[in-house]
């Protein structure tokens, strides 16, 4: 595997993690599928394991270069729409054809459409170490509409900061949000690497 995976891990800020994944756009899908990506699908699964209906439209969070929509898509899901940082990686998602619409977000930012909007979502890898941070997690429970379905996972580095499983208790600890789905497993076995993956409805 290329430098880009520790490039990413070492960024100190969101413009750097958005130029790291512009450059890396191009050859991230083959670098990951050698070690063996398994967590969007895993994640995919999982929102269907809970999700009411599967034509209400999901919002992809971090899309990166499609392989999250494709993975929710041969789940079921219909109406996808993603959002990300990086226009790299937009580029390749857009070629895939899985997308209702794509659109680029600076970090920190209001998410560019109303609270509720999205009754699922979906945030594969996208929050956590070298992506997004743990404010993240509340901005999309905060425009998740009541009984509205979060499916996200922490890979094993990101859980040894207690501040992105912190992120949820706050929302589950006081009866905001009801876990209904955790399970550990593989993430990029090529490097040993694992993920959780959750499911959290709003109340």
């Amino acid at each position: 595997m290329s430098n880009f995976l520790n490039k990413i891990y070492d960024a100190r800020d969101a413009g750097e993690t958005r130029r790291v994944y512009d450059d890396w756009a191009t050859s991230y899908e083959a670098e990951l599928a050698d070690q063996g990506y398994a967590t969007p699908a895993r994640c995919a699964a999982a929102l269907r394991k809970y999700a009411r209906d599967t034509d209400a439209p999901i919002l992809d969070f971090g899309c990166g270069t499609g392989l999250s929509g494709q993975a929710l898509q041969k789940a079921g899901f219909q109406v996808i729409d993603g959002v990300d940082l990086s226009p790299g990686m937009l580029a390749v998602a857009r070629d895939k054809g899985v997308y209702r619409s794509l659109d680029q977000i600076e970090a920190g930012a209001a998410l560019p459409f109303d609270d509720g909007a999205y009754p699922l979502m979906s945030a594969v890898g996208a929050i956590g170490a070298g992506a997004a941070p743990a404010g993240a997690f509340h901005t999309l429970m905060r425009n998740l509409p009541k009984r509205g379905l979060l499916v996200f996972s922490l890979n094993g580095r990101t859980l040894q900061e207690h501040a992105y499983e912190g992120a949820m208790s706050e929302w589950t600890d006081c009866g905001a949000a009801q876990l209904l789905f955790r399970k550990d497993g593989p993430h990029l076995p090529g490097i040993d690497l694992n993920a959780t993956v959750y499911v959290i409805e709003k109340s």
